[in-house]
């Protein structure tokens, strides 16, 4: 599954010309960039400050033909000017005019630089030279390759595992050409691009190197996203006059609406999934100011982003950040790529809430394991042979039934005969087999269930969703009957195993916990390890009531006095007692849990159950307006104690996120908003709501100043031996 996260706004472009920024280009380390705007400005960005760090800009009259580049070997800048003056300067240098600068013979097209190898000059006409060659004879002749009206469209140099590589492609009266200019050997190959059957036009390309080949993609003006392969370096090399056809293969057919692209451009950020500017949304209707993440293997749109203004068909990828110019301004937009697999594409992939977590289980069946049974047997053996020895001597045994021995019993057996049989044909199988036969056991006992409302084998199914090999499609009506029968421990279990719930299950699931009254709930019987992180998260939220003092000297931004329509429900200022302290904003000061603690650890299962914005958006819409204030108003509380750290101090192996309930917020505020406006009930909530907003934009701020400040002091060096005890004094501002 691939999302886009909350973008923000690098820099204004003050001079944007008909096709938009000139180029973007990484700097010396990942989190700083060189723009070249149309024109005369280069200026370096640190990306995370959203900061210049210097700019510098070419005399009037004077024009920028080919964008700044970093030179990592040499650590400066090279831009051309006029198509023929290389001027190269250094981060010191306050202006470019004073910087050095050589007038080639010819001109250039574009200057490329990979790191840590020497820049690469592609001039207009084909040819090609190391910087430093060209530097050293600026007047060399220089050759013309493409024949008359041939004209390069676009170019790229790309790093091997042993070389590098430049390509570059061109068109000529309707044809359209790919060169490969390769230099150890010295070689130079022509492809012909073929269009396809509308004869529509390429508008972008784009090369990557991944497992020992370089990859051409590119998007043409029909929607049609074509993929080529080249060898990295290849066994025979054709003559140089020879023409060769370059196969390519269908990747992705993109929705144009009516008529053809014009403004577009398709760039692969890993080795499944591609972001597309400037193509329609396929459910947005006409316009196509839109950036989306498609997933190439299953043909499936993984996420979308409006963007305001015009687009120039622009798009590039640095450091796992999206970067689009579109109006007046250059905005970057970070995302992240899961690996490729059905389950992500459909969104229904569990997110993990950290990368040192141990994987557990295997919640659903694993396919592979099954087709290389062999394997897993052998590896099984040498791991546990003595457990395998016990369960085969279980096996044996005449008390053990089969799965078709089993799944007749279950049309016609008690309760309590059906816990003994599965539990006794648990303890006898192999994981291959409970991988095959729990789903449908588990749906044979369910089928018996809504068959006959007296038969309800509790113990029975909690067992089989246990072994952790059931998922919700293997047994889809497994949920809803835990629900019908108000069977909230084996509902609870569901939701923290079954990693393909639907969003309207999930939905169905938090409608009837939040219509049941907390009595009612309080006689269920749930799991302890989530009703302690409750009790522990309730009883801090007493003591955190009564402490009017500062935690380590900082006092939340939540709690912090703030001005708002809002009526107070306090006394009029001046009528406090003398001696008492003015009090703070009540809606701050508002601790106590709005739900039972069973309540509480119910909803705490919800917001962890995987699932997809969009499919779970509609959905939430069938709340009403109460359960949706009481909702927001637990999520709240949850928020509340989280900025205490509350949470952290209680040991529990389940527990939400903080990103899991700001989500949650903001879906149920995406969905009922317009009626929680017109709401007076919700007023004061929606007050909070947005304070919790204003703190975390102020928290995030001082935290970039703090980390700006460690950069100084990490990258700060001693100059001198300093002994065993040293007294200095640092200024950080």
């Amino acid at each position: 599954m691939a999302a886009l996260y909350e973008s923000y706004t690098l820099c204004a472009l003050a001079d944007t010309g008909p096709e938009g920024t000139l180029a973007i280009e990484p700097d010396r380390d990942r989190d700083r960039v060189v723009i070249t705007e149309s024109g005369r400005a280069v200026t370096v960005y640190k990306v995370s400050d959203q900061k210049p760090l210097g700019s510098w800009t070419v005399k009037q009259g004077q024009c920028i033909t080919s964008p700044a580049i970093y030179n990592s070997q040499t650590k400066e800048y090279v831009i051309v000017t006029d198509e023929k003056v290389v001027r190269v300067w250094k981060d010191e240098d306050i202006s470019i005019e004073k910087a050095f600068k050589a007038t080639v013979s010819a001109d250039v097209y574009r200057v490329h630089s990979v790191r840590d190898q020497e820049p690469l000059v592609l001039f207009r006409h084909g040819a090609v030279r190391f910087l430093d060659s060209l530097l050293a004879a600026p007047q060399q002749p220089i050759e013309e390759v493409l024949s008359e009206e041939e004209v390069i469209r676009w170019s790229a140099a790309v790093q091997t595992e042993q070389q590098l590589v430049l390509l570059f492609s061109s068109e000529q009266r309707g044809q359209h050409y790919l060169y490969v200019q390769r230099f150890s050997p010295n070689a130079l190959v022509k492809h012909r691009l073929e269009t396809d059957s509308t004869n529509s036009t390429p508008l972008s390309y784009a090369a990557t190197y991944r497992d020992g080949n370089i990859h051409l993609l590119y998007l043409f003006s029909s929607g049609s996203v074509y993929e080529s392969v080249l060898q990295a370096r290849p066994t025979v090399l054709a003559p140089s006059e020879t023409v060769q056809a370059l196969p390519h293969s269908l990747l992705l057919k993109l929705p144009v609406g009516e008529g053809e692209l014009t403004a577009a451009s398709a760039l692969p950020i890993d080795e499944s999934h591609i972001a597309v500017v400037g193509v329609p949304h396929p459910l947005a209707g006409a316009g196509k100011d839109y950036l989306c993440l498609w997933n190439t293997h299953f043909q499936t749109l993984q996420a979308g982003r409006e963007l305001v203004g015009k687009i120039y068909g622009q798009l590039w990828c640095f450091s796992g950040k999206l970067f689009v110019p579109h109006g007046k301004t250059l905005s970057v937009i970070p995302f992240e790529c899961q690996k490729s697999s059905l389950a992500a594409a459909m969104g229904k992939l569990k997110q993990t809430s950290g990368a040192n977590e141990s994987s557990g289980p295997t919640l659903v069946p694993s396919w592979n394991a099954l087709l290389h049974s062999d394997q897993t047997q052998a590896q099984e053996k040498s791991q546990g042979a003595a457990i395998k020895k016990s369960k085969t001597s279980t096996r044996n045994q005449s008390s053990c039934p089969t799965a078709e021995q089993l799944a007749e019993k279950i049309k016609v057996g008690s309760e309590e005969v059906l816990q003994k049989q599965v539990e006794a044909f648990l303890h006898g199988s192999q994981p291959e087999e409970l991988q095959l036969t729990v789903g449908r056991l588990a749906s044979t006992l369910v089928m018996r269930c809504q068959a006959d409302p007296t038969f309800y084998p509790h113990a029975a199914l909690t067992q089989l969703v246990e072994t952790s090999y059931l998922c919700h499609s293997g047994c889809p009506d497994l949920l809803m009957l835990t629900l019908e029968k108000n069977d909230f421990r084996l509902c609870q279990l569901c939701l923290q195993l079954f990693q393909d719930i639907p969003e309207a299950v999930t939905c169905c699931c938090l409608k009837t916990i939040l219509s049941f009254q907390d009595s009612e709930l309080e006689q269920v019987d749930l799991e302890e390890d989530s009703l302690l992180f409750m009790k522990a998260l309730t009883q801090t939220a007493e003591v955190s009531d009564g402490d009017s003092g500062q935690h380590n000297g900082f006092c939340p931004p939540v709690l912090e006095e703030e001005s708002y329509d809002v009526p107070p429900d306090s006394e009029a200022p001046g009528t406090e007692a003398p001696g008492t302290k003015p009090p703070r904003d009540p809606l701050a000061l508002d601790m106590s849990c709005p739900v039972g603690l069973h309540k509480g650890t119910l909803l705490n299962e919800v917001l962890q159950a995987p699932y997809s914005d969009s499919l779970l958006l509609p959905h939430l819409k069938d709340l009403s307006v109460p359960q949706v204030i009481l909702l927001l108003q637990y999520l709240r509380f949850l928020y509340l104690k989280y900025s205490q750290d509350a949470h952290s101090r209680i040991p529990t192996l389940r527990k939400p996120a903080v990103t899991q309930i700001m989500d949650w917020v903001c879906l149920l505020l995406d969905a009922h908003f317009t009626v929680l406006v017109l709401a007076p009930e919700a007023k004061s909530l929606l007050t909070s709501l947005h304070k919790f907003v204003r703190s975390q934009v102020k928290l995030y701020s001082e935290l970039g100043k703090i980390e700006g400040s460690l950069e100084v002091l990490k990258k700060s060096k001693q100059s001198r031996e300093i002994g065993q005890y040293s007294i200095e004094v640092i200024e950080l501002f």
